[in-house]
């Protein structure tokens, strides 16, 4: 299975990320996931991924989190949430089977390759 970069051009250290991949020779399947939000399923198999809780993978200075209120927020609604505002999902994430990592920083990522 190849490895998957859950990914923001637009973020330095995604593409900082993507760097560190292709240096060590790996030309990830990328994500875009702005334009391709992950579901529900796919975001509960990335947390099983990272063994983190929900909130791990939420970027809580955007907006929507404010102004969701999503602070006392359960799990589900956290996942719901990012299904439904995918600028809340932290990046980037990178998926290598069974296991994850958020590249924050982008050295994060070399444990699960």
């Amino acid at each position: 299975m190849a490895i998957q970069m859950y990914h923001n051009p637009r973020c330095s250290k995604s593409r900082a990320t993507l760097a560190l991949l292709a240096e060590q020779g790996i030309e990830p399947e990328i994500i875009e996931y702005l334009n391709d939000p992950p579901n529900e399923t796919t975001l509960k198999k990335i947390q099983a991924a990272l063994n983190c809780p929900v909130t791990d993978m939420v970027r809580k200075k955007e907006s929507p989190y404010q102004e969701n209120g999503l602070g006392s927020a359960s799990e589900d609604e956290l996942i719901a949430a990012i299904v439904r505002f995918p600028i809340l999902l932290e990046r980037p994430i990178v998926v290598n089977g069974s296991r994850a990592a958020i590249g924050r920083p982008p050295e994060n990522i070399l444990e699960i390759l």
